[in-house]
């Protein structure tokens, strides 16, 4: 009991230091190997992966078990991530980012009633958000765009702010780094799992989310208690940061490897498969190759491509790295007994598969919620769903989805994520003014996930 006993303390103590703001990669990392030391001290000398041999003195099989997850993640979702991140980076720099924001802009303007416009807008957010998978970087884009058509129709900056960042609750498509794990731990491709199982779930959360957002944000602007600096408020008319001028049918380019995925796939052309990876490199260089037609300057052309690499490293340095120190400390939670121990009290208090999903779930979005990174929490916990699926039996990717969405909905509502900060910065409101104004619609928002995983796929 002694090992269960210290990780239940050292999870403690390391949500606390999160709160704090402490870095969370070495927050997670060294609290994973004080669990792990504390573990061989009281006798666990069996805990590296298969296929992995030990050292030799057990003093050193912890750095022997980092080596292990790095090797895997690099080679697997890490390098997802990294590839991800690289394209949307160099989709930012060509402005084919800002090319789809302005396209989808443009319908908002004809909408006259103001809180219509707002779940119009929303919506239109969250579609954006399944090519556009930086939290962060779609809130200034729809800052940019979407804000100011929002704030001339009527809408308060507070309400339009809110609005924004609720379209990024809902991080589900083939390019999340989320969605590479969540599909790495049931088995299934990136793709298939999207479509089988998570489109069934996030569709009709968002349009519960919009209409919860038509009457919340009426009730917040009636109410009319926000708190505003105008040292910090957005300039309306424009943008101070310059933007890159490209052709508007650059719009497309960011669904491109999507396209490639469904194409190339069981839903499309079955003899040819593509993985992500590929299709971001191959829509990478074709993109290239068509600004090499455009602009006749290769220099200039290749100092744009190369944004992708350096994009890259960036990923590595922050959400993969933040992936593999989760995983050193998810690790730990199982070399300590602790896992076992919330299955064995899951089986005396009678709770099923729901109800541990359900508790899972709860976790993921805590943590998420407290620490502003769904990342984080959804790699830390996500592959506990394994150990309660090889205990209670069940169907492992509905366990999944809910615990996946959680980690993007719930960030949506942190006061310390960036999406939230950078929309609060924009209003010139506090963060917890945003998170006022998004809590609500996007917890009905993620009843309806719950609701609807539990009836369609479990």
């Amino acid at each position: 009991m002694i090992p269960v006993l210290v990780a239940a303390i050292v999870t403690v103590i390391a949500g606390w230091m999160l709160i704090k703001r402490y870095q969370t990669q070495m927050v997670l990392l060294v609290a994973g190997l004080v669990i792990i030391y504390v573990s061989i001290f009281c006798g666990v000398d069996s805990f590296l992966p298969k296929g992995v041999k030990p050292t030799g003195f057990i003093g050193f099989d912890p750095f022997a078990l980092m080596e292990a997850i790095s090797k895997k993640q690099l080679t697997s979702v890490g390098l997802i991530i990294m590839v991800s991140g690289g394209f949307a980076g160099y989709m930012s720099q060509i402005g084919a980012s800002n090319a789809l924001v302005k396209l989808v802009a443009e319908p908002l303007k004809k909408i006259s009633s103001p809180y219509i416009l707002l779940a119009v807008a929303y919506i239109l957010g969250q579609i954006i958000n399944i090519v556009i998978v930086s939290a962060a970087g779609l809130t200034m884009l729809l800052l940019v765009s979407f804000y100011p058509i929002l704030i001339r129709i009527g809408v308060s900056r507070a309400a339009a702010a809110s609005a924004l960042v609720c379209s990024c609750g809902i991080a589900a498509g083939p390019l999340f780094g989320t969605q590479q794990l969540a599909a790495k731990l049931v088995g299934m491709d990136p793709t298939a799992f999207y479509v089988e199982y998570q489109l069934i779930c996030a569709v009709p959360a968002v349009i519960a989310i919009a209409i919860s957002l038509y009457f919340v944000e009426k009730y917040f602007d009636k109410k009319n208690d926000d708190v505003y600096s105008t040292d910090n408020l957005m300039d309306d008319s424009k943008s101070s940061k310059a933007e890159r001028v490209c052709p508007s049918w650059y719009a497309i380019f960011p669904f491109v490897p999507i396209i490639l995925l469904f194409v190339f796939s069981k839903f499309g052309i079955s003899t040819i498969k593509l993985n992500v990876i590929t299709s971001l490199f191959l829509t990478w260089l074709g993109v290239m190759v068509i600004e090499l037609i455009r602009l006749r300057n290769v220099n200039a052309v290749f100092k744009d491509a190369v944004v992708m690499f350096k994009k890259m490293g960036q990923m590595f340095g922050g959400i993969v790295a933040l992936v593999i120190c989760a995983e050193v400390f998810a690790t730990s939670l199982r070399v300590s007994g602790a896992i076992q121990a919330i299955i064995n009290l899951a089986y005396q208090t009678g709770f099923g598969v729901t109800g541990m999903t359900g508790v899972l779930t709860g976790i993921v979005g805590v943590v998420t919620a407290l620490t502003g990174s769904g990342v984080g929490a959804f790699a830390s916990f996500g592959s506990l769903a394994n150990d309660v699926h090889n205990s209670l039996g069940g169907n492992l990717p509905a366990m999944v989805v809910p615990m996946h969405l959680a980690s993007s909905v719930f960030r949506s509502m942190s006061p310390v994520a960036g999406c939230v900060i950078a929309a609060a910065a924009a209003a010139g409101v506090s963060p917890m003014g945003i998170c006022r104004r998004t809590a609500l619609p996007l917890c009905i928002g993620f009843v309806v996930i719950f609701a609807a995983n539990l009836i369609f796929n479990m």
